[in-house]
């Protein structure tokens, strides 16, 4: 099964490329793309998918490590900016200070999306990295495809504890108990709050839901806010508050117990639920339309003309940077869509996945760098540097950790959201993920303008998504 897989994930990728071949590299990726070797039509690419098809076969078997000692590794991420300054740091710290004269290059590939497509047109080819960095929307495409290791190998062929792992973040990337990538970079969202808004406007309690903000909003417009909610149109943000009302975002079990085949929230009520109550806060005036995009709505909080956003974890110190004092910042959960609902959310971010190159002194090298990455030293600074969760549950006795949270006592709410929130509120696994945030994304725009109602919107999206879902399953029969 994983064999037929693997070649339509290969067919897949070819299409990819041919679609993508009017999009250009950034410059941070040109070296990365030059080494993914040679990609086209015809009988060139019909033997690059033949290749990867016997790789991905090859890579059903057990993990072997061998002898790390003087090996070389390419670690393709996704970190620019202050978050690539500290992978940077700990790379260059795990080259000097490893025992094995371990050699990594880390080369940076561009956002997520352009990450994977990279991907994907290098397994046409040849193998173009030995760790690369996948966002959590690619796990089901990456446990398709055949052309990887999974962590659990690797744990089990070494000893390793993974109960050192929070549990909830290590649930997202298991599936049919096998942890196939190692999280790394994980955050929620959290609600972010005006305080000097609210205490002007006499409120004492910060709103737990999408009905407790819209009870609210007129005494904030009253105290001088310009908008009472900045809200992104993002998809992430539809799928956790999906997960906030206990319900599935796809079936068989959020895609899980098996690739999903469907959407589920249009069958169960979540995303009508949850496009009313935008709606009804968009219609009051309280949340205008402020674009497309996980960010969107930031600037407008930060410069103090919203007093309520949403955002991810991560997004913590660059608030707090832009605010500069002018107000002061709280942070409460991530807002119910009905003040019933008992769910909790799931991690966003990115995971570390290992490539097989059927090399067993590269996956050894391999693993080596993921430990030093996961562990309680490298993630305090790493959740110092970021506003990431640290993975490691360690991570929290160490005391750059502790003076961090000391400094930003904001960031505890995503540690106990995190901690609130059961496993069963991972989130879904599905294979067409980016194209199915798009779609969402696309329709509750069309909604807010008025094109369609909460009800056609919801079907739209369904029905979108279910097309490429099953275009997606028939070429992984």
């Amino acid at each position: 099964m994983k064999k037929k897989r693997a070649a339509a994930a290969a067919m897949a990728a070819v299409m990819t490329v041919m679609s993508l071949a009017g999009c250009g590299a950034s410059a941070n990726g040109s070296s990365a793309a030059q080494g993914a070797g040679t990609t086209g039509t015809g009988a060139g690419a019909e033997e690059n998918a033949a290749t990867a098809q016997e790789g991905a076969a090859e890579a059903e078997g057990s993990a072997v490590l061998g002898n790390p000692e003087g090996q070389s590794i390419t670690f393709w991420h996704s970190m620019g900016g202050v978050n690539g300054e500290a992978l940077t740091a700990l790379v260059d710290k795990f080259n000097q200070e490893n025992e094995y004269g371990i050699r990594v290059e880390a080369q940076y590939q561009g956002e997520y999306d352009d990450a994977i497509n990279k991907l994907k047109s290098a397994q046409i080819g040849n193998m173009g990295a030995d760790l690369v960095q996948i966002y959590d929307i690619g796990t089901r495409f990456m446990i398709d495809s055949g052309w990887v290791i999974p962590m659990e190998q690797l744990i089990a062929t070494d000893g390793w504890d993974k109960s050192q792992l929070e549990p909830n973040i290590a649930a997202y990337y298991t599936v049919d108990n096998t942890m196939y990538s190692m999280p790394f970079n994980s955050s929620t969202p959290i609600l972010y709050y005006n305080k000097d808004l609210f205490e002007k406007a006499g409120i004492t309690e910060v709103p737990d839901s999408l009905p407790a903000i819209q009870e609210i909003g007129q005494q904030l417009l009253d105290a001088g806010a310009g908008e009472v909610i900045s809200l992104a149109i993002y998809g992430w943000f539809f799928e956790q508050f999906t997960a906030k009302q206990g319900a599935e975002y796809a079936n068989n079990g959020n895609g899980r117990t098996e690739a999903a085949t469907a959407v589920s929230f249009d069958e169960n009520g979540s995303g009508l639920k949850t496009l009313t109550a935008w709606k009804s806060l968009y219609d009051a005036g309280f949340a205008p339309n402020v674009g497309k995009g996980g960010d969107a709505g930031l600037a407008d909080f930060s410069a103090g003309k919203s007093a309520i956003t949403l955002g991810s974890t991560a997004s913590l110190k660059q608030i707090l940077n832009d605010v500069n004092g002018k107000f002061e910042v709280g942070t409460a959960f991530f807002p119910k869509v009905n003040e019933t609902d008992e769910g909790g959310v799931s991690i966003g971010g990115a995971s570390l996945w290992a490539l097989n190159n059927n090399d067993p002194d590269k996956q050894a090298a391999v693993w080596e760098l993921v430990k030093f990455l996961v562990s309680p030293e490298s993630q305090a600074y790493w959740n110092a540097q970021t506003g990431y969760f640290p993975v490691t549950t360690a991570a929290h006795e160490e005391q750059v950790f502790l003076d961090n949270i000391a400094q930003y006592p904001q960031f505890q709410t995503a540690i106990d959201q995190l901690h609130a929130s059961s496993p069963e509120s991972a989130g879904a696994l599905l294979s067409v993920f980016p194209e199915a945030r798009q779609i969402v994304q696309t329709e509750i725009e069309n909604m807010l303008n008025g094109k369609e109602t909460p009800e056609e919107a919801v079907q739209k999206m369904a029905s979108d998504i279910n097309a490429s879902i099953e275009e997606y399953n028939l070429l992984n029969e």
